[in-house]
């Protein structure tokens, strides 16, 4: 019988440097606050619901929560993690229900003008409004993430699963299509 080598009794007392791991610490309370209103609003133009919306809000920052250990900062920003997390679940009401995304309101507007611009807003509104629902629901999805959610391309790009520079190209496309139908109901 040959003797076995001796396993190893020394425990190394090594301590990572957060700034030396791949892995960023991710301060859920500061995400949360910085991006509640933006993720539910994001999930309202997709469900045209605002009560899933709530709901659906609430499972993503729970499982978010929940799987803050597995964020990655070099995949993508925090921001673009939590969209795709709600993204997801958004998706997975709308399979569920079977129904099509759309618009529900209008971005908010904090600079208010005087009535005929307001009212020329308004009007402007209801036709971007009616020409987004003509829209496939993937060409409405992206220009909601980047002019609702207020992303950039690269979290954007981070979302939907595709290169920055297709990212670029799929709202490019959206925002033309957008124009044309705008421009035909007008």
């Amino acid at each position: 019988m040959v003797p076995r080598e001796a396993r190893s009794t020394r425990v190394s007392t090594m301590t990572l440097d957060p700034a030396t791991t791949t892995r960023a610490a991710l301060d859920f309370d500061a995400l949360y606050r910085d991006a509640r209103d933006d993720v539910y609003a994001y999930v309202v133009t997709l469900l045209h619901d605002r009560g899933a919306a709530e709901d659906v809000t609430a499972q993503a920052f729970e499982k978010a929560f929940r799987k803050a250990g597995t964020y990655d900062s070099r995949r993508g920003g925090e921001r673009a993690w939590l969209f795709g997390i709600a993204r997801n679940a958004a998706l997975d009401e709308l399979r569920r229900r079977k129904r099509t995304a759309a618009l529900a309101t209008d971005p908010h507007d904090p600079v208010s003008a005087s009535t005929e611009d307001a009212v020329q807003r308004a009007v402007e509104r209801a036709a971007v409004r009616a020409a987004l629902a003509t829209l496939p629901a993937r060409d409405r999805e992206v220009i909601a993430l980047k002019f609702h959610a207020g992303l950039d391309n690269a979290e954007l790009a981070a979302v939907l699963g595709v290169s920055p520079t297709n990212a670029g190209t799929l709202l490019h496309r959206a925002m033309n299509k957008l124009r044309e139908a705008v421009d035909d109901r007008a």
